[in-house]
């Protein structure tokens, strides 16, 4: 799937992508970004996995 990125703060290693299809914001880790580094308004392709607080997104890749 594909998104834009929402807010991502890399001091705390933390962000939200909004899905372009859905409009619905998911949580992205730094650990999730493959060493690439993503900033507010960047698209991005990623997938989405379940995790104890709801979705997370997993595998995230610049477009």
């Amino acid at each position: 799937m594909t998104g834009t990125v929402k807010f991502f703060n890399g001091s705390k290693g933390y962000g939200f992508i909004t899905n372009d299809e859905t409009g619905k914001d998911t949580f992205v880790h730094a650990t999730a970004l493959n060493g690439i580094q993503i900033n507010e308004g960047d698209k991005v392709s990623y997938e989405e996995e379940e995790s104890e607080k709801g979705m997370t997104a997993v595998n995230v890749a610049m477009l």
